[in-house]
């Protein structure tokens, strides 16, 4: 028989979520026990690893596609709005940890401009509407327009370079954008979570079954992969953040919240460029806008990344096809996934997302030559040798039943929680990481009503995130106040 071990919380998978909910939960609590579990040797191996993702602090400063434009001609900023406080609250917690030197921002966080750039009379026109409306709001200002060929080559040289055609181009540049090594704040998140009395880290452990007890608990079945020993441990709350792994942990709980949830599997392929007289050329990242009738993962953009000491540029994504729900996971995930209450919204979502199936094929048939030709749009000076092809983290897109449209495809980050506040799982993918603080500020008071007293519940909140209970979009003196003393903390530059 199994040993049997009483914890408080058991956070499953080593990324950026559980890193940020531990923290967030000791410091509510210092008395509570908790129990980590990843079944990779290493901290942040998936989705949170620099070289998975694109290091992007979602702020809604560049990703054109958080911006639609409405019927009317206007521009719809709510996504673009919710977004950026979301970041803002991250930066928070992250300057709160940092004013305590129990972060070093500079091993995870770089002021980076970002930018949007387009080609068109069409494209420069909806630009300048979009720099309009954004500029005017004070989460935005200090926003720059252009479609001066010159000034874009000065704002971001290798766009212009070699360009020798008579195009139409336009351009917006925030000097309050950032790139973010995810893997490097999760494992520092980490080590500072360990410090902390009654947590247990367990690497190399999977977590081979979850089930309801009759005292409410949950009985979790974890597996020591290198010594082939299994343990049992009795939780009152257990948080699912493994990624793409979620989805079958969460299968496995039963809970009624998570009926009729499915995920479908996107691999991720960029182009790296590691040669530094080219890497010194670019310092932004720049994003483009999807071609028509490509889905939100195919937003095109050129990144200068910061990873460690090293500097790199990175171009896509471009999309493959895997049945695996993580990068190191099985062949079959995706089928082992499909049940019988998940089985038709999958169906409905795959019918009336054909066009992503059209998508993946195209981009699962790129030659190398045909991936440069992509690059070429933003960098007509790119060559060949330059860039190698690295494979990047495994996304899971959501897909869940909606009473009135059946099955639907979500490209963003989901919460499932149980009703008693029992277990939470993460499902999703972008802009994920970049919201993880404003995630967790939403899964604590659902799930740590009766364990932590709301006046300490917010209080603690508070303390973390001075933002927390309060819109910033509504409150300019206190968004000024707030991001001044984030950005001064994390090392950030602070436009005028």
């Amino acid at each position: 028989m199994p040993a049997h071990t009483e914890t408080d919380v058991v956070l499953i998978g080593c990324g950026i979520m559980s890193a940020t909910l531990g923290v967030m939960l000791k410091e509510l609590d210092p008395q509570l026990k908790i129990h980590v579990f990843e079944r990779l040797d290493a901290i942040a191996g998936e989705s949170s690893d620099a070289w998975n993702n694109a290091g992007t602090g979602h702020a809604g400063l560049c990703e054109l596609n958080y911006t639609p434009e409405r019927p009317d001609g206007s521009i719809d900023l709510t996504k673009a709005l919710k977004v950026d406080e979301e970041f803002e609250q991250s930066k928070q917690f992250w300057a709160w940890l940092a004013r305590q030197k129990r972060l070093e921002p500079q091993r995870f966080i770089n002021s980076l401009p970002h930018m949007s750039f387009t080609e068109g009379a069409e494209n420069r026109d909806f630009l300048g509407k979009r720099h309009a409306a954004m500029a005017a709001h004070p989460f935005f200002r200090g926003m720059e327009f252009t479609a001066d060929r010159d000034v874009i080559a000065q704002w971001a040289p290798l766009l212009m370079k070699d360009r020798h055609d008579n195009g139409i181009y336009a351009a917006t540049r925030s000097m309050l954008g950032t790139d973010v090594n995810y893997g490097a704040l999760t494992r520092l998140l980490f080590a500072d979570l360990e410090k902390q009395p009654e947590v247990v880290l367990h690497l190399g452990h999977e977590v081979r079954d979850l089930e309801r007890t009759d005292d409410g608990k949950w009985r979790v079945e974890a597996k020591d992969l290198k010594r082939g020993m299994r343990q049992v441990y009795h939780a009152p709350f257990v948080f699912i953040g493994a990624g793409g792994g979620a989805l079958p942990l969460l299968e496995k709980s039963d809970i009624p919240e998570a009926a009729g949830y499915g995920g479908f599997p996107v691999s991720g392929e960029w182009l790296r460029c590691l040669n530094p007289r080219i890497i010194m050329q670019h310092h932004a990242k720049v994003y483009g806008k999807a071609k028509s009738g490509s889905p939100p993962m195919s937003v095109p953009h050129l990144d200068r990344r910061t990873i460690g000491e090293d500097h790199a540029l990175l171009f896509g994504p471009f999309a493959g096809f895997s049945t695996k729900f993580l990068k190191h996971g099985s062949w079959l995930d995706l089928p082992s996934s499909l049940e019988w209450d998940n089985l038709v919204p999958m169906m409905q979502a795959g019918w009336k997302n054909l066009d992503l199936t059209k998508y993946l094929i195209e981009q699962v048939r790129l030659t190398p030559e045909e991936r440069l030709e992509e690059l070429k749009e933003f960098m007509p000076s790119a060559k060949l040798e330059d860039w190698e092809l690295a494979i990047a983290g495994q996304r899971v897109q959501v897909i869940k039943k909606d009473p009135k449209e059946g099955g639907i495809l979500e490209f963003g980050t989901e919460l499932v929680a149980a009703a008693d506040g029992s277990l939470a799982a993460l499902l999703g993918a972008s802009p994920g990481a970049s919201t993880a603080v404003s995630i967790m500020l939403n899964l604590i008071p659902r799930c740590f009503q009766e364990r932590v007293a709301n006046s300490d519940r917010h209080d603690g909140l508070r303390r973390m995130v001075p933002s927390h209970g309060h819109s910033l979009a509504q409150d300019t003196a206190m968004l000024q106040s707030i991001r001044s003393a984030s950005h001064a903390a994390l090392g950030l530059v602070m436009p005028a």
